[in-house]
């Protein structure tokens, strides 16, 4: 039974092709393609204002040179929020309970602000290694400490990702299965359960657009400190 509960993480296939790319091409297929008119309809009007409102808000903090990550970090976050939440339907596949496609995202954008911060600005990207101020004797033992937790950080992206949804949906089929299991011998007590599978349920949702937005927000506050 538990090896069942942790198949739906599993990469599908089809004649022995996986099928997660399909999975990571389907989210572009969904949104509507802007027509050449000068008059859009509610649904592109929605999309437009949705993603200017979540790149103002991300660039806020950064200056000139980080707002040429504008058109990256908004496509990954609606590319993550549309996959997280194509996961929740039933007989789906969520791609983001993969490490491997998290670490995937992570490591290369993680490695791409450090390397653009020991490009432009070398001195200080290399003075977050170590606080201003530190006393001589713990200056070795400071620098090693920072050193492991910057490159602990690609690694905190992909697994917070994966954690989070991971859990989420465990835990959906977990009290779905005694949701189905009590409703012969206590239908009081499963429709008690059905209610609260129905909240988990409202809550993976939530959690499914703020794991995306958290994944960005850490991307771009690593960017601010690099340009």
């Amino acid at each position: 039974m538990m090896v069942s509960f942790f198949d739906q993480f599993a990469s599908p296939s089809y004649l022995g092709i996986p099928l997660i790319a399909v999975a990571i091409a389907l989210p572009w297929v969904l949104y509507p393609t802007p027509p050449a008119r000068w008059i859009n309809n509610r649904l592109i009007t929605i999309q437009g204002w949705f993603i200017n409102r979540f790149t103002n808000q991300l660039m806020l903090p950064l200056n000139v040179g980080g707002h040429k990550w504008a058109l990256l970090l908004a496509s990954l976050m609606i590319f993550l929020i549309t996959i997280n939440m194509l996961g929740l339907l039933p007989y789906t596949f969520t791609p983001t309970t993969q490490l491997s496609l998290n670490m995937g995202f992570a490591v290369p954008l993680w490695l791409a602000t450090v390397i653009i911060g020991m490009r432009n600005q070398p001195t200080v990207a290399l003075g977050h290694l170590l606080p201003e101020g530190t006393p001589i004797p713990l200056i070795p033992v400071l620098i090693i400490i920072e050193t492991i937790s910057l490159f602990i950080r690609p690694l905190a992206l992909g697994v917070r990702l994966t954690a989070n949804l991971t859990a989420g949906h465990l835990l959906i089929q977990l009290i779905a299965t005694a949701v189905f299991v009590l409703l012969p011998m206590m239908p009081t007590v499963a429709i008690l359960t059905a209610t609260v599978l129905f909240l988990l349920t409202l809550l993976e949702v939530a959690v499914a657009m703020i794991q995306a937005y958290v994944f960005v927000l850490l991307l771009s506050l690593y960017l601010q400190e690099n340009v």
